[in-house]
């Protein structure tokens, strides 16, 4: 989906939240030192301005890009349940990150492996061998 000049960003959204931060803290100060009249006044204008960033922040949050996999929208044309799905997406992830990890750890074994027999074939390198392998996270 490409942005257009309508589309908000979370930076925007970001800046209302701040604001609407700001106007609730001045209101809790207020609160705590009220004296009479003037401090009333000076509420109901922050009160009327954190209306008024909220009803920024909703119009924003709208304009918002949202995207839906095609894959999702599919699965719901055909009358499944996208509960489903997402753990389908969940399990698929959880796969993936267990071969990363399997393929992480035959790396570092396979580096350790090389230090050793490096440094056992290649005397005069032990050393250098032994740095790289400190700075890569092997055993030295």
């Amino acid at each position: 989906m490409a942005a257009t000049a309508m589309d908000a960003t979370p930076a925007d959204v970001d800046k209302h939240l701040r604001a609407i931060i700001t106007n609730l803290y001045v209101l809790l100060v207020q609160a705590h030192d009220y004296q009479g009249a003037s401090t009333q006044t000076a509420m109901s204008a922050e009160v009327r301005q954190l209306v008024q960033n909220l009803q920024d922040l909703t119009k924003t949050s709208r304009r918002l890009p949202t995207t839906v996999p095609i894959d999702l929208i599919q699965y719901v044309e055909e009358k499944r349940n996208p509960d489903v799905y997402k753990r389908q997406i969940i399990e698929l992830v959880m796969q993936y990150n267990q071969l990363q990890k399997g393929r992480a750890q035959a790396f570092a074994d396979f580096r350790d492996i090389l230090g050793r027999e490096m440094m056992s074939a290649i005397p005069d390198m032990r050393e250098d061998v032994r740095t790289v392998l400190r700075a890569s996270g092997g055993d030295a």
